[in-house]
């Protein structure tokens, strides 16, 4: 298997040393890991891609490529320059650092590459780990991704739903704020919405008087009810999204057609 890996967190980051040894189970012996990743961190740049200016790219070693872009954009890179006479067989994001469940999912550069790679026709899954202080100050904080990432990733290239035609299916997979030992297993779970918190601005003035917003979270640890990314991750399990780039209300057509007819 052929294996593209990028994130959004940078190619220095340490979860993608983590997604690296997920890939490398999977692609097997005689299998071809990837690396195009942003050159530098692009955390919260969703599905951007760099559509008013050219994109530099820089060859590190064999197989590993630093774009000045966005995650997105890596794919693209990937799909018609780096990888274009072999193109990947599957793409793996992250593994973020922080979790992409809930609304947050609505911002990540991290599912903003699987996205692209589904609109290119390409199976893609997005791994992220979810902090917390059972986990952010263990000695590899990405110990759950580390341990149960390979086998959460064969799980769904196995038994998952992969669609073909507009719109293919795609994957968002969150690791709880545990240590690896402490993860009771996976479950398949709807994006969550964190009610009561959200992002917003906080104005500061710098030493030489000019004005800046500081773009700030609200609190992660706010679960969003029965059956969501959220709440399963903060009971202790793996959460798996399947995800559509198609933002089409579907099930307000019939109705609002009925209004406006």
């Amino acid at each position: 298997m052929r294996i593209l890996i990028t994130n959004d967190d940078g190619i220095t980051a340490p979860g993608l040393a983590t997604l690296t040894a997920i890939a490398q189970k999977i692609a097997g012996p005689g299998g071809e890991v990837w690396t195009v990743a942003p050159a530098f961190e692009k955390s919260g740049v969703g599905h951007c891609i760099n559509y008013a200016h050219p994109t530099l790219i820089s060859k590190l070693e064999d197989r590993r490529y630093a774009v000045d872009g966005n995650p997105a954009d890596c794919v693209l890179a990937a799909l018609y320059d780096v990888m274009q006479d072999s193109p990947p067989d599957l793409v793996l994001s992250g593994v973020n650092r922080g979790n992409n469940a809930a609304d947050n999912t609505l911002y990540s550069g991290t599912i903003g590459a699987v996205m692209e790679a589904a609109l290119q026709g390409v199976p893609g899954i997005a791994l992220s780990q979810f902090f917390g202080p059972a986990n952010r100050d263990l000695a590899d904080p990405f110990d759950a991704a580390a341990v149960h990432g390979a086998a959460t990733v064969r799980a769904l290239l196995d038994h998952g739903i992969w669609t073909e035609g507009d719109y293919r299916v795609f994957y968002n997979v969150n690791f709880p704020p545990i240590p690896a030992a402490d993860v009771k297993g996976h479950k398949v779970a709807a994006q969550g919405f964190r009610r009561d918190t959200r992002f917003g601005m906080t104005p500061t003035t710098a030493p030489n008087g000019r004005r800046y917003l500081w773009v700030k979270g609200g609190p992660q640890d706010v679960a969003t009810g029965p059956g969501t990314d959220v709440t399963a991750n903060l009971d202790g399990y793996t959460s798996i999204t399947p995800m559509r780039a198609d933002l089409t209300a579907h099930d307000l057509l019939s109705d609002l057609n009925g209004r406006l007819s």
